[in-house]
């Protein structure tokens, strides 16, 4: 063999295995991301995210350039979570209970997972609007099915749950019980 043929050989051998490395990283930056930021909310740190994934820091930029992109990432993975969880309630054929299934199962979502509590919380949030969107298309077909008062609006809904959830996050609870207590209040809150 010519030393140009070993060398290409190498070479490509080399840029493989770099990218299963760059890949491997990747998805151990984001498996950490995940729990970092369930536990610590937006509050959390990429050195604790590197730490956690066993990674240096500029490996994780390398991924996410900035904290927010790592942040909108494992969001959007929190809401496909979050919207596997809720399908079935949402295809009950009752109007009132598929909305009080989706804020029982949202409130339990919230109560194992920080991040997606603190933007739900933030009304400037993409996620926020994703799932109040859902949230208030649900609550109109329970309005309609005279389930809920007929005054309620979906500034009720932010304030309410949003507030609920708000609180609740600030206050650290974590006890999935106290948070589906808080859910039934808010659907007691809603309810006609």
């Amino acid at each position: 063999m010519s030393p140009s043929k070993d060398s290409g050989s190498d070479q490509r051998t080399v840029g493989t295995s770099r990218r299963s490395d760059a890949r491997r990283n990747h998805e151990r930056v984001v498996a950490a991301a995940v729990e970092i930021f369930r536990e610590y909310g937006t509050q959390a740190s990429v050195p604790q995210i590197a730490a956690r994934a066993q990674v240096g820091k500029a490996t994780v930029y390398r991924s996410f350039p900035a904290k927010e992109d790592l942040l909108e990432a494992i969001t959007g993975l929190s809401l496909e979570r979050l919207e596997q969880h809720t399908a079935s309630a949402l295809r009950e054929a009752d109007p009132y209970e598929a909305f009080h299934l989706y804020v029982l199962e949202l409130f339990d979502a919230l109560a194992r997972d920080r991040l997606l509590a603190e933007r739900l919380a933030d009304a400037t949030s993409p996620a926020a609007a994703s799932v109040l969107e859902t949230l208030v298309r649900a609550m109109e077909r329970a309005r309609a099915a005279e389930k809920l008062r007929e005054d309620v609006t979906e500034m009720d809904l932010r304030v309410v749950l949003c507030g609920t959830a708000l609180q609740l996050v600030r206050l650290a609870e974590r006890d999935p019980a106290t948070w589906r207590r808080y859910g039934d209040m808010v659907l007691a809150a809603l309810r006609r």
